[in-house]
């Protein structure tokens, strides 16, 4: 491994492990996580029952939930930095690269927590078949990747925001929004015993869709970062 890689990845991981023993003390970001989507999984499935539900609703209901949870919890970890008045000493000592893929490893590592947790939870209190389980797992952590892929950026963004939060779903919304609607018909297919072949369009759209996110955000970020 080339020299300047294994000097970004050290960088990376190091700005990766101080979110991550943050988080730890505080566990702030991931209550939050699982606070909002545990609240809602519970409040739909209280009001819509377990059963009759057709698979494409339940793929929307699932999404929908992990979309708005995920835009409760992930804009934190920039805005956190601003807040403790961090962020100019990590803008000195960090390469801009490097502050990028520790904060996205840390969103990573997030949201794959609340899958893990929320999605028995979701297949428990909806009563949705599981005759697909490891194809739908495949699909939620490619979700995973895109929905973080996506919103690293618009954090940085928005840190410095005077409506943090507000303006994180508002902007967010709309860059989400495609895979959002691949994830749903994709869910759909799968939750109606659908097999890989069936959804392996949804899922070469997300591994697409990430690769692009993240490029275009590595090349974007030391002009936001720095600004």
């Amino acid at each position: 491994m080339p020299q300047t890689s294994a000097g970004l990845i050290s960088r990376a991981f190091a700005v990766y492990a101080k979110d991550l023993r943050l988080e730890l003390r505080s566990r702030y970001g991931l209550n939050t996580l699982l606070m909002f989507s545990i609240t809602t999984l519970a409040v739909v499935s209280y009001s819509l029952g377990q059963s009759g539900l057709s698979p494409k609703l339940l793929s929307a209901i699932f999404w929908i939930i992990m979309f708005f949870s995920s835009i409760a919890g992930l804009a934190q970890v920039f805005i956190r930095e601003e807040e403790a008045g961090t962020s100019l000493a990590l803008r000195l000592t960090a390469d801009p690269n490097a502050v990028y893929l520790g904060k996205l490893f840390f969103n990573l590592t997030l949201l794959f927590i609340m899958m893990v947790i929320i999605t028995p939870l979701f297949f428990i209190f909806m009563d949705v078949p599981v005759d697909n389980v490891l194809l739908f797992a495949l699909m939620v952590l490619l979700a995973v990747i895109a929905l973080c892929a996506a919103t690293t950026l618009v954090a940085a963004i928005i840190a410095r925001a005077a409506v943090k939060g507000t303006l994180f779903a508002v902007v967010a919304f709309p860059i989400i929004v495609v895979p959002l609607m691949v994830l749903v018909g994709g869910g759909a297919k799968v939750f109606s015993g659908g097999s890989i072949g069936d959804v392996s369009s949804e899922l070469q759209l997300l591994v697409a869709y990430s690769g692009v996110m993240v490029t275009a955000s590595i090349l974007l970020f030391k002009y936001v970062w720095q600004e």
